[in-house]
């Protein structure tokens, strides 16, 4: 083996982490996928024999990257509707490949990248690597720029924000999540108003992002989501993961419309998250079969 392979293969064991960390620092799976490329060419071209801790130095690379990077998107975000869903991790309900396991493993609920979102660069940066990945304050600071006082400052009003937007923990047990939904969809089909109640949770929250043609919409409470919920006609559903959680793809003429992604806890669906970004929404790959066992349209 010469030194470039074993230099791409200890890249390599870092690889799963730094991603993960860039994926939840930028919400974005295509523009995590580049700070760690980034990363890499940083790598290649320096001497990695005097790099005493190969996997702190790569992940202050990659933060020091996705922080540019939200400093930048900050910078030029001119849409006023921008506080909108962050891109999509959608792959097929069902027997996943390696490459649809490392992208379950990856993700991270839309409620809480959501909120992410709200966050500035920096006090992203400190709960991401503090909070998340437990890096301490000291390392914290270097990468920000920042004091260690600072940095702590920093993940405290990013926690306060997070904690603050009671974000449910979903069930993590996929099949009772499914049964839930499909009781949701059989009731949607057939309009029975309270058969729906009966399935979302009192305090539920719809919300419906359009991208850049209008601001979201948030519906809350049992009946008043009962009243939003009707069947699409004219289309298909397709079961998916959205983001790890159970969801569904609904099509038309072949080609996706929107995605549905339901966080379920306590055998009640306690949000809804539905995507009518066609931005988003277009670039979903449309080969999902339809095999999802809800009620057909």
């Amino acid at each position: 083996m010469d030194e470039n392979e074993w230099l791409a293969a200890r890249f390599e064991q870092h690889r799963p982490r730094l991603r993960a960390v860039a994926y939840r620092m930028l919400g974005s799976p295509a523009d995590a996928d580049d700070a760690v490329q980034d990363a890499w060419l940083r790598l290649s071209r320096s001497d990695a024999e005097q790099i005493d801790n190969l996997g702190g130095w790569l992940t202050t690379v990659v933060a020091r990257e996705c922080l540019h990077m939200l400093r930048s998107r900050r910078r030029r975000r001119e849409d006023p509707f921008a506080a909108h869903l962050p891109s999509l991790v959608v792959i097929p309900d069902g027997d996943l490949d390696p490459e649809q396991e490392a992208l379950l493993a990856d993700s991270v609920s839309l409620a809480l990248l959501v909120v992410l979102d709200q966050l500035t660069p920096a006090e992203r940066l400190a709960f991401v690597l503090h909070d998340m990945f437990e890096l301490p304050f000291e390392e914290i600071a270097v990468i920000a720029g920042r004091t260690p006082v600072a940095a702590r400052q920093l993940a405290s009003r990013a926690r306060r924000r997070v904690h603050g937007a009671a974000i449910p923990s979903p069930d993590p047990d996929l099949a009772r999540q499914r049964r839930v939904v499909r009781a949701f969809y059989a009731a949607a089909w057939t309009g029975d108003f309270d058969a729906l109640v009966q399935v979302l949770d009192p305090d539920v929250v719809l919300r419906t992002d359009f991208g850049t043609t209008r601001p979201p919409t948030v519906v809350r409470g049992a009946p008043a989501v009962a009243k939003q919920a009707r069947a699409p006609r004219g289309g298909e559903l397709r079961p998916v993961l959205v983001n790890g959680a159970i969801g569904t793809l609904i099509t038309r003429d072949g080609r996706p419309f929107s995605v549905m992604a339901f966080t379920v806890a306590g055998d009640k669906i306690v949000r809804i998250d539905v995507v009518r970004d066609p931005d988003r929404v277009h670039r979903i790959r449309p080969g999902i079969r339809d095999t999802s066992g809800f009620p057909a349209s």
